[in-house]
């Protein structure tokens, strides 16, 4: 029993050291189309999210002209980290629209919580008969939201900047 013992410490520590030193390692190019990516997760690429359209570009299975939400300045930017001609955006993916966040009219909210599931980034807060609201510094505005709503309560409103950013007014002394 000892000897056996023994033997699984010896095997624990040999697989121990395999998994700290002998680990595979990213590709570091799809991680740093990833990081070029808006992170919407919106699916308009025709993949589930930023990261697999990361991968699939780095495959040679995407163009870079596939992000809507990235726009021209996500494409540039993956063209010159590709060193590749940059293209303009494939409509057939969507258009360049206004950055956006959701908002939920408030009074019309059913609490039916056919908005959360779709949420990628879970910006949706609420339960099943109660009002929901959007969390506005977790929204990308990828609208999947939008169509699973049976009252049509959620809109799409202009986001000037990221919250991070806004500018608070100086309290005054």
């Amino acid at each position: 029993m000892l000897l056996l013992c023994l033997i699984f410490v010896m095997l624990g520590l040999i697989l121990g050291f395999a998994a700290q030193y002998l680990k595979v390692q990213g590709d570091p190019i799809v991680e740093q189309i990833d990081a070029l990516l808006p992170q919407t997760q919106c699916g308009q690429c025709q993949f589930p999210g930023c990261k697999p359209y990361a991968q699939a570009i780095a495959q040679g299975e995407a163009d870079i002209n596939q992000c809507p939400p990235g726009g021209e300045q996500t494409i540039n930017a993956l063209a010159s980290l590709l060193g590749m001609e940059s293209k303009p955006l494939n409509t057939e993916f969507g258009t360049i629209k206004t950055p956006a966040i959701a908002f939920i009219i408030e009074q019309d909210c059913i609490g039916c919580v056919k908005c959360i599931p779709p949420c990628p980034v879970d910006a949706i807060l609420g339960a099943t008969k109660q009002m929901h609201t959007v969390i506005t510094s977790e929204c990308t505005g990828c609208e999947l939201c939008i169509a699973p709503c049976p009252v049509n309560c959620i809109i799409m409103l202009p986001r000037e900047n990221k919250p991070s950013e806004w500018q608070w007014p100086a309290a005054h002394d």
